[in-house]
Formats: C-alpha cells, structure tokens, sequence
C-alpha cells in the first residue's frame, strides 16, 4: 500500500526505478513507492493519499496507455508525470498528451523534477479548494470568479447564501467581465430550484425585434417566418430561473412588457391570447449604471426597483488582487479537467499579474491563462515568459486601492512550498548539506539522542538516518540506536 502523499514510480526497468527513487530521496521526497508495470494495481488502493505517479518504460505507447487509461479510472484526478520519453512523445495518443501533468526527460534533472513535484501539489492544493463548505463537489461552472479569500468575494458569497433561499429578484452589478452570470448560476444552484432549469439570455445580443419573441415565445404564423410554435425563455424556465444578462441594454418597449410580467407573473406568446402563468425567478445583470440611465430616460424606473429588490456587486479584479493566485490555480485546473492542457507560474510570475490593472477583469485572465497553457505547455512561466504588457517593467502598476503587502502575503500562502533562490544565487549542494544536517541533529537533539525516534521525526527509515549519520560524521559512541 501507498504511504501518505507518496510519488509512484512504475516502470518495467528495476535499475530505473532504483534511479528514480534514488533521486526522489536526494531531494526528500516524503515517501516512494516503487511499482512493476505488472503489479502496480495491487499494490495501489483509490484510498491511498498519492501526490503524483511517475509513470515510466511500460513496453509499446498502446501498453502505456492502458495502464494510463487505468489510473485515471481509479484514481480520477491523480497528476500522472511521463518519465524517459524522450523524442517519442508525439508517438503517444492524444488521451495521454492531453491528461498528464508534465513530462520529466531521462536521466532526470534536479531542478525539472522539484518543478514538476510542486506543480503536482498546486494540482493537488487546486482540487481541494473545488470543495464546497459541505464537503460537496461542486460543478465546473461555480467555481470561476467565485474563488478567493479577498474581504469583497466573501461578502459575495454571503449575499448569495442569504438571498438563494427565497424567490427575490436579485440585480447584479459589476464591470464586463468580473463574473455576473456566475454568481447568477451560484444563486439558483443553492436555491430551491436548483433541480429545475437555469435559462440565460443576453438581452443586448438580440435585436430588440426579436428579444420579444425570444423571451414569450410565439405561434405558427405569428409573422414572416414563423413556420412553427415556438416557446420562449419563460416557458422553457419555468419552475427554474431565467437570467437576463445586460439588462440595461433592453429596450424602452420591451421593459414595458416586462415589467407586466413581473407584476402580473403572466403573459402571452406573440399572436396569442391564450394567458400563461410563470413561475420562474428572475436575476437580472449589468454592467451599466442604471440610475444615471433612468435620468437619461433611457431605462424605466419602475422596472428598476422590481429588479433591484436585492443587489449584488461584483467587485472588479483589479480590487481584489490577493485572489489572482488561487484563481490562476482554479483556471488551470479547468483547463486540465477539459483536457486542454497545463502550464505552471513561477509566484514571481503570478505577483507580476497581481499588478496588473485588469480592464478585462476575470475573462482577461482566463483568456490570459489560456493563452499560456497553448505557449508554454506543461511548463513552468516566469515573468519573462508573460507578455510586455503584463510585466511590472512595462509600465501597468496596480491602483492605489490594491493593498500590494497583504497581495504580497497572499502569494506566498500558496506558494509557501516553493523555496526562494538569493538574487546573487547559492551552492545548492552546500545549502541542502548544511539543511540536512541541521535538521537531523535537531531531531537528533529532540529524540534525545534515539536514533529511531529521530527518524520518525524525519520521516525517514532508520538505516536511511543511519548512513546520513555516518555522511556527517555524527555517529556518537553514546548514541542510543534502538527505543
């Protein structure tokens, strides 16, 4: 069985596998376990807390990718690295090009393995965070925008938690792009009606000619064109939720009709006098001001306060920075879950982002993320990986109400693994000595001088310590060995 957060090795090769594990060991890896190609399943239980599965020489790609296929049925989201393929990558079907994590060349570098590690722990910290408060997966389209511990996004939440119980309408507020039909989503998903249909229109995309027929509906003949019956958007909502996007795009004539509708909770298909009761709620969104466009004569004010019975603001990126870390998490994951691919940001690359001014808000960085996963794949970008303009260095600095510390803070919360390289650079042999032996012989300290129990302190096996104990010549002759 699997140790707790352990690497999988599995390769045909036992030299290989030796290797691997040899190196994984260098760089103290908490726990391998090395596997054959041919007994990998009954060594490997779905329970068993796995970090990541090199996955290496398994005979022919077809073989390969059984065995990949099988991982996958177990264990479901488990980052699988291919190992030594070398310049044979292509010869691969597009399931394994599209569902590993990241490829790892033979012999296997230091740093390319450790990078490749702490993008399985993102993976691994990134699927943790897609759980809700009930320990529920929640689906794909929750999660985007909505992610964050920033003081703006739970409040958010919050109103979305009080308000989904009821049938209130609900206005939602906020620039292009910051995440609207999301929250919308949020709010029927933990309401009532959850089970019944969530219909979206964008009130702004239709001409106004057509936005009646589209929401109501209409009968054969009604005008040219109309071959058929046809139902509109509150009839195939009802019982569920219909969501008018950009509201304030509509026109004066339209409102009208609406505004009857949400009085009266009835209506009529076009060239029909048959009356048609609604049950739906309605959430409503817009980026624009409504009240400067009710004193333009532009929207109706009426139809504003049935609307705006409970507002909710989306807050734009740009205000919420300390967010941008968990959210660059969040849509690679999604990227990954719709087999698009993978990349990784360096927290240099991931702060740089942070002061970056976001006209486009949430979709601007999704677009951005997805650009990367195309340029960059499965691997890591740096600043100088990202384009000019989302460089500090080319001129775009956060607004003065972007906290750049507590930013800064957030950061490195999530890449808190992550060690920091001295802009003058180090002797990383010399440094992991010195921080091996300073932890062993304080866990030699702590265990008072119980070699057993020092191990355990390190998580390392007895003889593993032993042999680390002669390298730095802290062999005692009054050392105790046994418990």
């Amino acid at each position: 069985m699997a140790l707790a957060n352990s690497v999988v090795v599995i390769d045909a090769d036992e030299t290989r596998r030796q290797q691997i594990k040899a190196v994984l060991d260098f760089i103290d890896s908490e726990s391998v376990q090395l596997c054959d190609c041919a007994n990998w399943a009954d060594k490997l239980t779905p329970q068993d807390n796995v970090l990541a599965v090199l996955l290496g020489g398994c005979g022919t790609p077809a073989e390969l990718t059984t065995i990949f296929g099988q991982l996958k049925e177990r264990f479901n989201a488990i980052p699988v690295i291919l190992v030594g393929v070398g310049g044979q990558r292509e010869e691969y079907p597009d399931q394994i090009k599209n569902g590993i994590l990241s490829y790892i060349d033979w012999p296997i570098k230091y740093r390319q393995l450790t990078s490749t590690l702490q993008q399985a722990r993102q993976h691994k910290e990134s699927r943790k965070a897609a759980v809700d408060a009930d320990g529920q997966q929640r689906s794909p389209e929750l999660f985007r925008s909505l992610v964050g511990n920033s003081r703006s996004i739970r409040q958010v939440r919050t109103l979305i938690q009080q308000v989904a119980a009821s049938d209130a309408n609900v206005l939602i507020l906020g620039e292009s792009g910051t995440g609207k039909e999301v929250v919308a989503r949020n709010v029927h998903y933990y309401s009532s009606r959850r089970d019944k249909p969530f219909v979206p229109i964008n009130c702004g995309a239709i001409p106004s000619e057509l936005l009646e027929s589209e929401l109501f509906g209409h009968e054969k003949g009604a005008f040219t064109g109309a071959i058929s019956a046809r139902q509109g958007r509150f009839e195939l909502a009802e019982g569920g939720t219909l969501f008018l996007d950009e509201i304030g795009d509509m026109s004066l004539h339209m409102q009208v009709k609406l505004l009857r509708v949400l009085q009266e909770r009835t209506f009529e298909r076009v060239g029909s006098n048959k009356t048609i009761t609604a049950d739906v709620r309605i959430i409503a969104a817009t980026h624009r001001n409504l009240e400067e466009a009710i004193r333009d004569g532009k929207f109706r004010e009426d139809l504003y306060y049935r609307l705006n019975v409970f507002p909710i603001e989306m807050p734009p990126l740009r205000e919420r920075a300390e967010d941008i870390p968990l959210l660059v998490n969040e849509l690679v994951t999604r990227l990954e879950h719709e087999k698009r691919g993978s990349t990784r940001l360096t927290p240099a690359a991931v702060m740089a982002l942070c002061q970056y001014q976001w006209a486009g808000n949430v979709r601007e960085l999704a677009n951005l993320i997805e650009r990367l996963v195309i340029m960059y794949p499965f691997a890591v970008v740096d600043v100088q990986d990202l384009p000019e303009k989302f460089r500090v260095a080319g001129g775009k600095t956060a607004p003065p109400k972007v906290n750049l510390e507590e930013t800064k803070e957030e950061v490195e919360k999530v890449y808190a693994n992550v060690p920091r390289l001295p802009r003058e650079g180090i002797d990383l042999k010399e440094h992991l000595a010195t921080l091996e032996f300073n932890l062993i012989k304080q866990a030699l300290d702590d265990a008072g001088g119980v070699v057993a129990h020092a191990a355990n302190r390190l998580k390392l096996r007895r003889t593993t310590l032993v042999e680390k104990l002669r390298k730095y010549g802290l062999q005692r002759d009054n050392e105790t060995t046994e418990t």
